[in-house]
């Protein structure tokens, strides 16, 4: 039996801290100051140097617990124990981070096949060294690029350095790992399928994108046979844009069916409810423009995890999870019976807003930059500042003050014309009336009332969150007020 050890009070302040990192959302307040912590360093470092402090002083810190012969988690109790465990894992994790971000771009690349892990066998043996048991280890391995692959996706596909997304990129992670790292690794790492997601947001705001995030950042299992993860996370993730299809097929793209089922079904098909893995996610797009007998076979599959292939009553099971996404207001559609309550209580395990570009530039004007300098890297390929500075240019002179009805989408195609044409005038469309100018117009002359200014700013609040419940926490109101004033608002808005 090996002998138990006790951490010296510094360490074991020191090992609290990098326990408490190893668990916090990395997107969260939090997180720097952790970080900063541990390196030793203030604000003032550069994000990169205080990586390289922090690296090496946990490195030196776990290497005087292996000088003791204290390096293993199997030489502790108690919450010594936990928070070695978790020191030892982030050392290991930082350590082969670079190889991670490697391995997932090149499984980007890639494609469906998934791609050999040259350096498993060293993470296997550095977890092994450090007393993980091996079922751990291969466990810990996965969790690792998971962990990676949830960083890559939610950092690099969501620029932006405005507060909404900034909070967008934060409860994503927490969709991922909950916002309890420690609770998700004891006990939901492969029991997150029960956890659907339905995504707000107006055309173009990107919830095709953050649905991907989520989608390919899902627990896969590392198949040590093979040396590979069981699935390649470019396979795991389906999407379905659900408006593409006529009524009559949608439900054949989503249960699939068998062959004579209906006129022109003259081959098997199989429905991405059935393609799905056990370690994937489909994302059902423009989920608000079903009809009501396919929500409620929807409703099905989330209740009991069961569907049948159309012409069919075998029962097959989907183990996969659900993330949905629709641009029309959920609220009005629910009040009119066009989505039912029911399904949409199962969708609701985390409703999240994906904000519009006109509040993020609001709150932060370099988003705007950002996302220019993102779209055209992506457009030729690699970081390209002449171009940037043309469409800036252009985009600074004519677009100033332009509300981007068509948001990212709109504002990567103005990207295009204006290397095209060096010239971009916006949507051409007569713009909706702006319930914000009307309200600043209105106070600044006194014909607005006390209820008039309220209802304006819930309808605000509600159409940039989306629910009433959203708008009736920020402003301390009942849930019924805000539905009446916003109510009386829309009514208002379209007699003018």
């Amino acid at each position: 039996m090996s002998t138990q050890k006790r951490l010296q009070p510094a360490d074991r302040e020191f090992f609290h801290l990098v326990s408490d990192a190893a668990a916090c959302n990395p997107f969260g307040d939090r997180y720097a100051g952790l970080l900063q912590a541990i390196a030793g360093c203030d604000a003032s470092v550069g994000y990169d140097e205080c990586l390289e402090r922090l690296v090496a002083r946990v490195d030196e810190r776990v290497r005087r617990l292996e000088e003791a012969g204290a390096a293993n988690v199997k030489h502790f109790d108690g919450d010594e124990r936990r928070i070695v465990c978790d020191a030892l894992l982030f050392d290991i994790y930082w350590q082969f981070m670079a190889s991670f971000d490697r391995l997932i771009e090149q499984q980007v690349e890639s494609g469906e096949r998934s791609l050999p892990v040259p350096f498993a066998r060293e993470v296997l043996a550095a977890l092994a060294r450090r007393g993980f048991a091996a079922e751990e280890a291969t466990r810990y391995l996965a969790i690792f690029y998971q962990i990676r692959r949830a960083f890559f996706f939610i950092d690099h596909q969501l620029v932006g350095r405005s507060p909404c997304m900034q909070e967008l990129r934060r409860h994503l992670w927490n969709n991922v790992f909950t916002c309890d790292m420690r609770l998700y690794e004891r006990h939901l790492w492969d029991r997150m399928e029960d956890f659907s997601t339905l995504l707000l947001g107006e055309t173009g705001t990107g919830k095709g994108a953050a649905a991907t995030s989520i989608g390919r950042s899902g627990f896969i299992p590392f198949d040590e046979k093979k040396g590979c993860f069981a699935e390649s996370f470019m396979r795991s993730f389906i999407a379905l844009n659900l408006s593409q299809f006529a009524e009559t097929l949608i439900e054949s793209e989503l249960f699939g069916h068998r062959k004579g089922a209906f006129t022109g079904a003259v081959d098997i098909h199989e429905g991405v409810f059935a393609r799905c893995s056990r370690h994937g996610a489909i994302f059902l797009d423009e989920i608000g423009d079903v009809t009501t007998p396919v929500q409620i076979k929807l409703l099905q599959v989330l209740q009991d995890r069961t569907f049948s292939p159309v012409g069919s009553h075998e029962k097959q099971r989907f183990r996969g999870r659900v993330i949905a996404a629709t641009n029309r207001p959920l609220d009005a559609l629910r009040r009119g019976g066009q989505f039912r309550d029911d399904f949409f209580y199962r969708l609701c395990s985390d409703v999240i807003v994906v904000p519009p570009l006109r509040q993020r530039i609001q709150e932060a004007p370099q988003d705007l930059d950002d996302l220019i300098a993102v779209t055209v890297a992506r457009m030729t390929g690699g970081p390209s500042e002449d171009v940037v500075a043309i469409v800036a240019a252009v985009v600074d002179s004519t677009c100033r003050g332009y509300g981007w009805p068509g948001n990212v989408r709109e504002l990567e195609q103005a990207v295009r014309r204006i290397v095209l044409t060096r010239a971009y005038g916006g949507d051409t469309r007569e713009p909706a009336p702006d319930l914000s100018g009307r309200l600043q117009a209105g106070i600044a002359d006194g014909s607005i009332d006390a209820d008039g200014l309220l209802g304006g700013y819930c309808r605000l609040l509600y159409d940039r969150h989306g629910t009433y419940e959203a708008v009736a926490r920020r402003t301390r109101l009942d849930r019924r007020t805000v539905k009446a004033y916003i109510d009386r608002t829309s009514v208002a808005g379209r007699s003018r």
